[in-house]
């Protein structure tokens, strides 16, 4: 397959992505609004927005994902992924209706709790429809640097989020915010979706004749019986050591960060005494620096290797930015910008170093499998950690953003802890070549 056609797939696949972090940050940068549930005619506090963003791992944890990433590997991301991208649009549009109705606040919450858990299962399995196809496409290529570049224009999904949601939701002249301010990011992020379905409808086709191209047996009956996928490898893949681990770092990693970037404002603007306009572009430096490092880690790794030294180093990253967010000198910004900076540089190392290793652990016949349970147990991080954090502001007590902040702290111990035991199984089993160069021409 010429290189063109393999960055033309990849140009298809980013924007469902970008779409669907766009959606799932809608509200970021906007957290603080619900510690006055007074000023809201959507009337959620800081627990319900809590309540509501851990929706989109609910279905994720109770086995959906599994499921669907078994359907994956059986059917193909052709037939499943064109569903859950279908899934997202439909979780969004149901999000949007409720919040958008007038309804009451107990009633929309549920509601909204529905549409986000649809959303999320939708936007897991299309995620993992994107990096197995990535996979594919690039086999033996600048696979690393394809998925970075994946995940940092994904990323601008979220930066785009934290910019436009102050700028599209304002106070009336009596301070509260309406129906029709709040709902205004989340019809935005509707269009998105579409668009990216869309353009997945572009990939489809181009995957189809990809396989053509490569003379790729088209009906299961075609498969060699080797090839085809197996219960049993669902228990092949628990007993496999690197893979629970890789799983592991996984959650407690991005929990650092994707469950930070919910309170983000809530946390940074009573610690560095700043004004919402300042801070929502203070965390925007999270995805920002992710667009410019993860790319270029990423050919990194495909070039070098030492993919679980990157590990390391991006997790003890993330855990010195909480360190700093936590315990540096109140109403300083300087500290805040340091610390957010450090967060952007630590989440552009690991995703680099860590999705293109599974290829080299896992059978491809069974990525989509893999790849979902991974994000599986990432989710089970996902869906509690919001809860916890969203309590804690609940509480309105002064020290709740530095409570806060000790949670993500020791999420960044865990996962620093499983990075080194991950580099330690690394350099015992040398013949899995997760420190070896991905290009190989």
């Amino acid at each position: 397959m010429k290189s063109a056609a393999c960055w033309a797939a990849l140009a298809c696949l980013v924007v469902p992505m970008f779409a669907s972090y766009f959606f799932d940050d809608m509200f970021s940068t906007l957290s603080q609004i619900f510690q006055h549930p007074e000023l809201l005619d959507l009337g959620w506090d800081s627990a319900d927005y809590g309540f509501y963003a851990g929706g989109y791992s609910f279905l994720c944890v109770c086995g959906g994902l599994v499921v669907c990433g078994i359907l994956l590997d059986i059917f193909g991301v052709r037939i499943i992924g064109s569903v859950f991208v279908g899934l997202m649009v439909l979780g969004a549009g149901t999000v949007y209706a409720a919040i958008s109705a007038g309804l009451a606040p107990r009633t929309s919450l549920l509601i909204a709790y529905v549409g986000c858990m649809l959303f999320g299962l939708g936007s897991e399995i299309a995620g993992v429809a994107v990096t197995r196809s990535i996979a594919k496409w690039f086999k033996g290529r600048n696979v690393a640097l394809a998925m970075g570049l994946q995940l940092a224009i994904a990323r601008l999904g979220t930066a785009a989020a934290f910019v436009l949601s102050p700028v599209l939701v304002h106070a009336a002249a009596d301070g509260r915010y309406p129906l029709s301010e709040t709902s205004r990011p989340a019809l935005v992020g509707l269009g998105l979706l579409m668009a990216g379905a869309i353009l997945w409808a572009v990939f489809v086709a181009m995957d189809a004749r990809f396989d053509r191209a490569a003379g790729i047996a088209l009906k299961r009956s075609e498969v060699k019986e080797e090839d085809k996928f197996k219960f049993s490898d669902l228990l092949k893949l628990f007993r496999n050591p690197r893979f629970i681990m890789i799983s592991l770092l996984c959650v407690f990693f991005y929990c650092c960060i994707i469950s930070f970037k919910k309170f983000g404002t809530a946390i940074l603007i009573p610690r560095f005494g700043m004004e919402l306009d300042t801070v929502k572009w203070m965390v925007t430096m999270i995805p920002f620096f992710t667009v410019i490092f993860t790319p270029l880690f990423g050919a990194l790794v495909d070039k070098a290797g030492h993919a679980t030294r990157w590990m390391i180093v991006g997790a003890a990253l993330v855990l010195v930015a909480h360190l700093v967010i936590a315990f540096a000198p109140q109403g300083q910004a300087f500290w805040g910008y340091a610390g957010i900076a450090t967060l952007g540089i630590g989440y552009s190392l690991v995703p680099s170093a860590m999705w293109p290793s599974v290829p080299k652990i896992v059978p491809e016949k069974n990525l989509g499998t893999a790849y979902s349970l991974i994000y599986w147990i990432q989710n089970m991080g996902m869906l509690l950690v919001p809860i916890f954090v969203g309590r804690i502001f609940q509480a309105a007590r002064p020290d709740a953003p530095v409570r806060a902040e000790y949670i993500f702290i020791a999420l960044g111990v865990t996962a620093v802890a499983i990075a080194l035991l991950l580099f330690r199984s690394s350099r015992r089993n040398p013949s899995l070549e997760l420190d070896a160069p991905n290009k190989k021409n």
